[in-house]
């Protein structure tokens, strides 16, 4: 097996990197035999890649293996520490390495946190093929990456480990790691790290590496010690679903007691703020809608600030959110009015656009009556009698007469 047993002042989860393909664990979907990236890899014909998926899933890990696979350079650049200057020394260097036969891949994890004199400073690079860039995300590529970059790489989404997968990890680590030759663990603790870990197998190793720092026989009174986690709330099974429940339905009851209680249960049970700030953004719109318009950009702007600053400094503005949507006016009257536009699509299909409100932006069009008979609305005082909707749903109503 391909493991680093030396250095044990590294992380385990940093000591168990696999080096190949064959002993990397999840991602079939993208690596698994057969798969494009895979068959890039085995012929060394590897483009620019983004890796967007969650913390933990191996982003690091397999842009590693590529390198090492394809015999490249491994540099890795902070997104955070690295500026301008130190991406045009390491393409420098690409460039020198490469007159003499040999690839660069440059790896920046959290490239979203690259601003855009950082990433322009990448492109000229990656376009001319002097370095291959690999860069791992958890956030949207499409939102966080410039187009100009976004273009010249292939994005594939890597997905959480199975609870399955990272009890793989487990197992490798008690066998391959000299330091668990006498440490034994039971399976309702092994079991507690692989399900509560939500997909993350550096936050198993690290727990499973600590617990074992305690006691020779791991218990899963142990392990909840060590992964810091609350028996009251699991991430991935009921108690995630009814506890976002309650939070919403103690904001949309005006109970902003509640609702602090509910969101303060979820974040030091460990749940991701960007998960609640964007349920904040649907209840926004779900249960305020029309009636207060402010509260969308309020819960936008909280999203906004769980991603620029992170936990623990996060929680007070959802806290501030959560207690706004809880004391604001409700209607729920967009949310049906959607729902019955969205049903009418459903029955209905793609009905025709009625001719006088099509666009006319050529002779041809116009000669077909695109656009013949539109009233201006401002020319009428924005009274004109005319419809919008198709003939088929002319006196369909889904909002409320005001």
């Amino acid at each position: 097996m391909e493991i680093d047993v030396n250095s044990y002042n590294r992380p385990l989860a940093d000591r168990l990197r696999p080096q190949s393909l064959d002993t990397f664990v999840g991602q079939e979907k993208i690596i698994g035999v057969g798969k494009i990236l895979r068959l890039a890899v085995e012929q060394d014909r590897v483009p620019s890649l983004i890796f967007w998926g969650p913390p933990g899933c191996g982003k690091t890990t397999l842009a590693r293996i590529i390198a090492n696979l394809t015999q490249a350079e491994f540099v890795q650049l902070s997104a955070v520490e690295s500026g301008v200057k130190d991406i045009r020394r390491e393409t420098e260097n690409a460039r020198q390495r490469l007159i003499q036969g040999k690839k660069t891949i440059v790896f920046i994890d959290e490239i979203h946190r690259f601003n855009k004199n950082q990433q322009d400073a990448l492109l000229p690079h990656v376009e001319r093929g002097i370095i291959t860039l690999i860069g791992a995300t958890t956030e949207n590529p499409s939102f966080e990456v410039n187009a100009a970059l976004l273009s010249r790489c292939r994005v594939f989404v890597m997905e959480k480990l199975t609870a399955e997968e990272i009890t793989a990890l487990i197992d490798r680590a008690l066998l391959a790691q000299p330091e668990f030759k006498n440490i034994k663990i039971d399976g309702d603790a092994k079991k507690f790290l692989a399900e509560m870990a939500d997909g993350d197998a550096r936050v198993a190793l690290n727990a499973l590496e600590l617990a074992a720092q305690t006691t020779s026989y791991i218990k899963k009174a142990v392990a909840e010690d060590a992964l810091q986690k609350s028996l009251m709330y699991d991430k991935s099974g009921e108690e995630h679903y009814n506890i976002i429940s309650a939070l919403h339905k103690s904001m949309r009851g005006g109970d902003a007691d509640a609702g602090l209680y509910w969101l303060t249960r979820m974040l030091i049970g460990g749940e991701d703020p960007l998960y609640i700030a964007r349920r904040l953004i649907r209840f926004a719109s779900e249960d305020i809608g029309i009636a207060n318009s402010l509260a969308l950009p309020q819960a936008i702007a909280a999203y906004q600030a769980c991603h620029f600053i992170g936990m623990p400094e996060c929680g007070v503005n959802l806290a501030q959110a959560v207690v706004y949507m809880a004391k604001s006016k409700k209607s729920n009257e967009l949310y049906t009015a959607y729902q019955k536009a969205e049903a009418d699509v459903k029955q209905y299909g793609t009905l025709p656009v009625p001719l006088h409100i099509r666009n006319a932006p050529t002779k041809l069009m116009k000669n077909l009556n695109y656009g013949k008979g539109y009233k201006y609305s401002p020319e009428y005082n924005y009274q004109e009698e005319q419809e919008y909707l198709p003939a088929k749903i002319k006196n369909h109503k889904y909002l409320v007469d005001i």
